[in-house]
């Protein structure tokens, strides 16, 4: 069974109060009229458990909430924690903080990332996935970094499907200088960065090295949007062995800031492309 990551449990459990304040009843109240004990939704507001979708909607109905869009996107936040996605079939070599990671990307509808050092999972091709994969974890074997290069590549289904995540990147240039794999593997990376730029769903900048020091130079970073609220925002932050999941609205808040300020100082769109191209050309 995935599991909600805990953060977006919290963050559930925080509208579900709001929710519940708007209609004007207390915790026990709400039991009540839902048939619980008061520790379930205390449970429930707090984080501490998990909620189904059912449940959820057994309290969206006590609080009176009709809106068929709030109440699609909360039950389906919560079904999360129940549906078997695709990453199932690889949970053998995927760390429970990468299964949170799909999770949210799968969910959300919009996804602003900062990379400092290499391509956005989304944007990989498998040749530097693959690579990648090798130089960062040497010690897997073969077969374990191929089942890891074929979750890179289901990831970015994301960005083709019906109603597609859109993707806001903002790389810096060492990104697209860094011969991850060689001048092969690089160059044919670079003319998949250049078709990925027109696509309606990706908004990709290159931050130049003329641009000086900025924020993103301390850790790469990712803002995950989720539909009609942007109370559920999250933002993951890569370190070397994990992620972080920030939740607090100031710290969302002030990376949201960060991002807005790394992408003014980027190029716009087309400079961008032509950088890339420009690079590529140089590779090959």
């Amino acid at each position: 069974m995935e599991r909600v990551p805990a953060v977006r449990r919290r963050r559930l459990g925080e509208e579900l109060r709001r929710l519940r304040d708007l209609s004007g009843l207390t915790s026990g109240e709400a039991a009540q009229l839902a048939g619980w004990h008061q520790s379930k939704v205390s449970r429930i507001e707090t984080g501490r458990s998990g909620v189904r979708a059912e449940d959820v909607a057994v309290l969206l109905d006590v609080y009176g909430v009709r809106d068929r869009d709030v109440r699609e996107l909360l039950s389906t936040l919560a079904g999360h924690g129940y549906q078997r996605g695709w990453w199932h079939d690889f949970r053998d070599v995927l760390p429970v903080e990468y299964r949170d990671f799909i999770t949210l990307e799968t969910g959300a509808s919009r996804a602003r990332s900062m990379e400092n050092s290499v391509v956005p999972g989304l944007l990989q091709t498998r040749s530097y996935a693959r690579a990648l994969t090798s130089d960062v974890m040497p010690g897997l074997a073969q077969s374990e970094v191929e089942a890891l290069v074929d979750v890179r590549i289901a990831r970015q289904t994301v960005l083709h499907q019906p109603e597609p995540l859109e993707l806001w990147a903002v790389l810096d240039e060492a990104v697209l200088r860094r011969a991850v794999g060689g001048r092969e593997v690089m160059a044919e990376q670079l003319a998949h960065l250049e078709r990925a730029v027109r696509l309606p769903q990706v908004h990709l900048q290159v931050l130049p090295f003329s641009a000086g020091g900025h924020q993103g130079l301390t850790n790469s970073f990712v803002i995950f949007s989720f539909p009609d609220t942007a109370d559920l925002d999250v933002v993951v932050v890569d370190h070397l062995t994990s992620s972080l999941y920030v939740d607090r609205k100031e710290d969302i808040t002030a990376y949201t800031d960060a991002f807005i300020r790394l992408s003014d100082r980027s190029l716009p769109r087309e400079e961008s492309a032509a950088m890339i191209t420009d690079i590529r050309k140089e590779v090959s």
